[in-house]
Protein backbone atom coordinates (compact mmCIF):
# COMPACT_ATOMS: atom_id res chain seq x y z
CA UNK A 1 0.00 0.00 0.00
CA UNK A 2 1.80 3.16 -0.62
CA UNK A 3 1.21 6.10 1.58
CA UNK A 4 0.98 9.56 0.43
CA UNK A 5 4.89 10.02 2.08
CA UNK A 6 5.90 7.84 -0.62
CA UNK A 7 3.99 9.80 -3.78
CA UNK A 8 6.40 12.60 -4.76
CA UNK A 9 5.44 16.02 -3.96
CA UNK A 10 5.17 17.02 -7.70
CA UNK A 11 2.51 14.52 -8.22
CA UNK A 12 0.82 15.90 -5.43
CA UNK A 13 0.92 18.78 -6.97
CA UNK A 14 -0.06 18.14 -10.35
CA UNK A 15 -3.73 16.25 -8.52
CA UNK A 16 -4.13 19.55 -6.44
CA UNK A 17 -3.72 21.59 -9.73
CA UNK A 18 -5.78 19.40 -12.23
CA UNK A 19 -9.04 20.57 -13.14
CA UNK A 20 -12.09 18.86 -12.09
CA UNK A 21 -13.67 16.41 -14.51
CA UNK A 22 -15.92 17.86 -17.27
CA UNK A 23 -20.05 18.08 -16.74
CA UNK A 24 -20.89 14.78 -18.91
CA UNK A 25 -22.67 16.20 -21.82
CA UNK A 26 -26.14 14.15 -20.82
CA UNK A 27 -26.08 15.36 -17.33
CA UNK A 28 -25.67 19.36 -18.81
CA UNK A 29 -28.98 18.97 -21.23
CA UNK A 30 -30.63 17.00 -18.22
CA UNK A 31 -30.00 19.96 -15.76
CA UNK A 32 -31.32 22.09 -18.45
CA UNK A 33 -34.47 20.21 -19.45
CA UNK A 34 -35.62 19.86 -15.63
CA UNK A 35 -36.89 23.10 -15.45
CA UNK A 36 -39.10 22.83 -18.38
CA UNK A 37 -40.15 19.66 -17.53
CA UNK A 38 -41.43 20.16 -14.54
CA UNK A 39 -43.14 22.89 -15.46
CA UNK A 40 -44.77 20.83 -18.02
CA UNK A 41 -45.92 18.43 -15.79
CA UNK A 42 -47.99 20.98 -13.40
CA UNK A 43 -49.29 22.70 -16.21
CA UNK A 44 -50.68 19.21 -17.68
CA UNK A 45 -51.62 17.91 -13.94
CA UNK A 46 -53.77 21.54 -13.62
CA UNK A 47 -54.91 21.28 -17.05
CA UNK A 48 -56.57 17.38 -16.68
CA UNK A 49 -57.78 18.19 -13.08
CA UNK A 50 -60.49 20.73 -14.43
CA UNK A 51 -59.55 23.71 -12.31
CA UNK A 52 -60.13 25.52 -15.63
CA UNK A 53 -62.06 25.46 -18.79
CA UNK A 54 -60.67 23.28 -21.16
CA UNK A 55 -61.13 25.75 -23.39
CA UNK A 56 -58.96 28.56 -21.30
CA UNK A 57 -56.70 25.89 -20.27
CA UNK A 58 -55.37 23.34 -22.58
CA UNK A 59 -53.61 20.55 -21.96
CA UNK A 60 -49.63 20.41 -23.77
CA UNK A 61 -51.33 18.03 -26.42
CA UNK A 62 -53.85 20.27 -27.51
CA UNK A 63 -51.37 23.19 -27.63
CA UNK A 64 -48.92 21.12 -29.54
CA UNK A 65 -51.36 20.13 -32.01
CA UNK A 66 -52.17 23.72 -33.01
CA UNK A 67 -48.58 24.61 -33.18
CA UNK A 68 -48.26 22.10 -35.72
CA UNK A 69 -51.11 22.67 -37.70
CA UNK A 70 -50.04 26.81 -37.35
CA UNK A 71 -46.34 25.70 -38.69
CA UNK A 72 -47.48 23.13 -41.29
CA UNK A 73 -49.66 25.79 -43.10
CA UNK A 74 -47.20 28.31 -42.98
CA UNK A 75 -48.85 30.63 -40.87
CA UNK A 76 -47.00 30.53 -38.25
CA UNK A 77 -43.64 31.17 -39.92
CA UNK A 78 -45.38 34.19 -41.25
CA UNK A 79 -46.04 35.44 -38.23
CA UNK A 80 -43.13 34.98 -36.58
CA UNK A 81 -40.65 36.15 -39.91
CA UNK A 82 -42.63 39.61 -39.75
CA UNK A 83 -42.05 39.96 -35.97
CA UNK A 84 -38.26 39.03 -36.46
CA UNK A 85 -37.72 41.99 -39.17
CA UNK A 86 -39.50 44.50 -36.89
CA UNK A 87 -37.49 43.35 -33.85
CA UNK A 88 -34.20 43.57 -35.73
CA UNK A 89 -35.03 46.79 -37.36
CA UNK A 90 -35.83 48.40 -34.14
CA UNK A 91 -32.99 46.32 -31.88
CA UNK A 92 -30.20 47.69 -34.30
CA UNK A 93 -31.32 51.24 -34.44
CA UNK A 94 -31.28 51.36 -31.02
CA UNK A 95 -28.44 49.26 -30.67
CA UNK A 96 -26.00 52.43 -33.19
CA UNK A 97 -27.47 55.27 -31.42
CA UNK A 98 -27.69 53.91 -27.54
CA UNK A 99 -23.93 52.81 -27.98
CA UNK A 100 -22.82 55.69 -29.91
CA UNK A 101 -25.10 57.93 -26.98
CA UNK A 102 -23.55 56.03 -23.86
CA UNK A 103 -20.38 56.17 -25.13
CA UNK A 104 -20.76 59.84 -26.21
CA UNK A 105 -22.12 60.54 -22.13
CA UNK A 106 -19.21 58.11 -20.77
CA UNK A 107 -16.18 60.35 -22.37
CA UNK A 108 -17.88 63.44 -22.35
CA UNK A 109 -19.22 65.39 -19.33
CA UNK A 110 -21.05 67.86 -20.75
CA UNK A 111 -22.88 65.21 -22.99
CA UNK A 112 -23.37 63.85 -19.52
CA UNK A 113 -25.37 66.79 -17.98
CA UNK A 114 -27.39 67.29 -20.91
CA UNK A 115 -28.39 63.34 -21.56
CA UNK A 116 -28.42 62.02 -18.39
CA UNK A 117 -31.87 64.13 -16.74
CA UNK A 118 -33.34 63.38 -20.09
CA UNK A 119 -32.22 59.91 -19.87
CA UNK A 120 -33.33 59.11 -15.93
CA UNK A 121 -36.35 60.96 -16.82
CA UNK A 122 -37.92 59.20 -20.10
CA UNK A 123 -36.47 55.22 -19.25
CA UNK A 124 -38.94 54.45 -16.10
CA UNK A 125 -41.82 55.05 -18.62
CA UNK A 126 -43.22 52.08 -19.97
CA UNK A 127 -43.05 51.18 -23.69
CA UNK A 128 -46.96 50.50 -24.41
CA UNK A 129 -47.91 54.29 -22.90
CA UNK A 130 -46.39 55.54 -25.59
CA UNK A 131 -48.20 53.59 -28.54
CA UNK A 132 -50.97 55.53 -28.84
CA UNK A 133 -48.79 58.70 -29.56
CA UNK A 134 -46.34 56.85 -31.76
CA UNK A 135 -49.39 55.50 -33.84
CA UNK A 136 -50.75 59.10 -34.01
CA UNK A 137 -47.17 60.62 -35.02
CA UNK A 138 -46.82 57.72 -37.98
CA UNK A 139 -49.61 56.24 -38.33
CA UNK A 140 -50.41 52.54 -38.29
CA UNK A 141 -48.44 50.03 -39.82
CA UNK A 142 -44.74 48.47 -39.52
CA UNK A 143 -43.25 52.07 -39.13
CA UNK A 144 -44.34 53.18 -35.39
CA UNK A 145 -43.76 49.64 -34.82
CA UNK A 146 -39.87 49.62 -35.32
CA UNK A 147 -39.86 53.43 -34.46
CA UNK A 148 -41.39 51.89 -31.31
CA UNK A 149 -39.29 49.42 -30.72
CA UNK A 150 -36.28 51.40 -31.13
CA UNK A 151 -37.34 53.65 -28.87
CA UNK A 152 -37.86 52.13 -25.70
CA UNK A 153 -34.98 49.86 -26.34
CA UNK A 154 -32.32 52.40 -26.34
CA UNK A 155 -32.02 53.38 -22.56
CA UNK A 156 -31.30 50.38 -21.12
CA UNK A 157 -28.28 50.19 -24.12
CA UNK A 158 -27.37 53.93 -23.33
CA UNK A 159 -27.29 53.67 -19.21
CA UNK A 160 -25.07 50.40 -19.15
CA UNK A 161 -22.59 52.23 -22.02
CA UNK A 162 -22.45 54.78 -20.29
CA UNK A 163 -21.89 52.57 -16.92
CA UNK A 164 -19.51 50.77 -18.84
CA UNK A 165 -17.32 53.56 -20.06
CA UNK A 166 -17.17 55.68 -16.69
CA UNK A 167 -16.50 51.48 -15.16
CA UNK A 168 -13.26 52.00 -16.87
CA UNK A 169 -10.35 51.88 -15.22
CA UNK A 170 -7.79 54.91 -15.08
CA UNK A 171 -4.73 53.06 -14.29
CA UNK A 172 -5.74 51.36 -18.10
CA UNK A 173 -6.19 54.65 -19.28
CA UNK A 174 -2.82 56.35 -18.38
CA UNK A 175 -1.02 53.53 -19.25
CA UNK A 176 -2.20 53.48 -22.99
CA UNK A 177 -1.27 57.06 -22.93
CA UNK A 178 2.15 56.86 -21.37
CA UNK A 179 2.61 54.00 -24.42
CA UNK A 180 1.75 56.45 -26.69
CA UNK A 181 -1.80 55.74 -27.67
CA UNK A 182 -3.59 58.52 -29.44
CA UNK A 183 -7.51 59.05 -29.20
CA UNK A 184 -8.58 56.33 -31.71
CA UNK A 185 -6.46 53.75 -30.45
CA UNK A 186 -7.24 54.66 -26.95
CA UNK A 187 -10.59 54.51 -27.65
CA UNK A 188 -10.55 50.80 -30.21
CA UNK A 189 -7.87 48.90 -27.36
CA UNK A 190 -8.95 50.45 -24.12
CA UNK A 191 -12.30 52.04 -23.85
CA UNK A 192 -14.60 49.55 -26.03
CA UNK A 193 -12.69 46.07 -24.96
CA UNK A 194 -13.27 47.83 -21.21
CA UNK A 195 -16.74 48.67 -21.47
CA UNK A 196 -18.01 45.61 -23.47
CA UNK A 197 -19.48 43.60 -20.75
CA UNK A 198 -21.98 46.30 -19.57
CA UNK A 199 -22.68 47.38 -23.39
CA UNK A 200 -23.31 43.55 -23.79
CA UNK A 201 -26.07 43.73 -20.41
CA UNK A 202 -27.29 46.81 -21.90
CA UNK A 203 -28.31 44.95 -25.55
CA UNK A 204 -29.86 41.75 -23.51
CA UNK A 205 -31.33 44.54 -21.38
CA UNK A 206 -32.81 46.35 -24.81
CA UNK A 207 -33.71 43.04 -27.00
CA UNK A 208 -36.08 41.93 -23.51
CA UNK A 209 -37.60 45.71 -23.76
CA UNK A 210 -38.40 45.28 -27.54
CA UNK A 211 -39.68 42.18 -26.79
CA UNK A 212 -42.55 43.12 -24.69
CA UNK A 213 -43.16 46.49 -26.56
CA UNK A 214 -43.15 44.87 -30.10
CA UNK A 215 -45.77 41.99 -29.18
CA UNK A 216 -48.18 45.25 -27.45
CA UNK A 217 -47.43 47.21 -30.17
CA UNK A 218 -48.74 44.84 -32.91
CA UNK A 219 -51.82 44.35 -31.17
CA UNK A 220 -52.87 48.06 -32.07
CA UNK A 221 -50.87 49.15 -34.98
CA UNK A 222 -53.24 46.96 -37.46
CA UNK A 223 -50.18 45.28 -38.65
CA UNK A 224 -51.33 42.73 -41.05
CA UNK A 225 -48.89 39.65 -39.73
CA UNK A 226 -46.97 39.34 -36.71
CA UNK A 227 -47.19 37.32 -33.09
CA UNK A 228 -48.58 39.91 -30.99
CA UNK A 229 -51.35 40.32 -33.86
CA UNK A 230 -52.02 36.46 -33.87
CA UNK A 231 -52.21 36.40 -30.11
CA UNK A 232 -54.69 39.37 -29.94
CA UNK A 233 -56.86 37.96 -32.92
CA UNK A 234 -56.90 34.44 -31.12
CA UNK A 235 -57.89 36.05 -27.71
CA UNK A 236 -61.04 36.93 -29.40
CA UNK A 237 -61.95 33.79 -30.86
CA UNK A 238 -60.99 32.31 -27.24
CA UNK A 239 -58.25 30.14 -29.43
CA UNK A 240 -55.93 29.57 -26.09
CA UNK A 241 -54.10 27.06 -27.84
CA UNK A 242 -53.24 29.44 -30.36
CA UNK A 243 -52.13 32.04 -28.54
CA UNK A 244 -49.98 30.33 -26.41
CA UNK A 245 -48.20 28.55 -29.86
CA UNK A 246 -47.16 32.43 -30.08
CA UNK A 247 -46.26 32.84 -26.54
CA UNK A 248 -44.05 29.45 -27.42
CA UNK A 249 -42.75 30.96 -30.19
CA UNK A 250 -41.55 34.31 -28.55
CA UNK A 251 -39.86 32.61 -25.87
CA UNK A 252 -37.69 30.11 -28.74
CA UNK A 253 -36.91 33.44 -30.17
CA UNK A 254 -35.67 34.49 -27.38
CA UNK A 255 -33.38 31.79 -26.23
CA UNK A 256 -31.97 31.52 -29.68
CA UNK A 257 -31.37 35.37 -29.61
CA UNK A 258 -29.62 34.55 -26.22
CA UNK A 259 -27.61 31.41 -27.08
CA UNK A 260 -26.67 32.56 -30.82
CA UNK A 261 -26.10 35.58 -30.73
CA UNK A 262 -24.66 37.05 -27.30
CA UNK A 263 -23.23 33.98 -25.96
CA UNK A 264 -21.03 33.53 -28.84
CA UNK A 265 -20.43 37.32 -28.79
CA UNK A 266 -19.26 37.23 -25.12
CA UNK A 267 -16.87 33.81 -25.98
CA UNK A 268 -15.23 35.29 -28.60
CA UNK A 269 -14.28 39.07 -27.37
CA UNK A 270 -14.59 39.64 -23.11
CA UNK A 271 -14.21 36.02 -22.11
CA UNK A 272 -11.26 35.08 -24.54
CA UNK A 273 -9.78 38.64 -23.63
CA UNK A 274 -9.93 37.40 -20.20
CA UNK A 275 -11.72 39.89 -18.59
CA UNK A 276 -14.81 37.44 -17.30
CA UNK A 277 -15.48 33.95 -16.62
Amino acid sequence: MAYMSDVPANSVQALIDSPAPQESRLHMIWRNAFPFIAVGLIWEAVARAGVFPPKLFPTIETIAAAFWRLTMNGILLHHAFDTIWRLLAGFALAAIVGVAIGILMGRSRRAEDICLPLVSMLAPIPGIAWAPLFLLWFGLGNRPAILLVAFVSLFPIIFNTWTGVKAVKEIWVRSAQAMGADDRRLFVNVIVPGALPYILTGLRLGLAQAWRTLVGVEMLASVPWGLGWMIFGAREFLNTDVMLSGVFVIGVLGLALEKLVFQRLERFTVQRWGMMT
